[in-house]
């Protein structure tokens, strides 16, 4: 059994009340996860050319507010 598949076996194996839990807690994981790869893009200036991109329609009034 791989280890995928053994985190599957416990996870339906779970309580109603632990899986809830589990579920919140892979759901902050999956946040933290996702926030560290935009930082990291950020850094990178992988995101410049659509930060860029973004600012230029502003500008040119191609935006509407929220």
């Amino acid at each position: 059994m791989t280890k995928l598949e053994q985190i599957e076996k416990s996870v339906a194996e779970l309580s109603p009340e632990d899986l809830k839990a589990f579920a919140a807690w892979f759901k902050a994981l999956q946040a933290d996860l996702w926030d560290r790869q935009i930082e990291a893009d950020a850094k990178a200036g992988r995101l410049d050319k659509i930060a860029g991109q973004a600012l230029a329609d502003h500008r040119a009034g191609r935006t509407r507010p929220l």
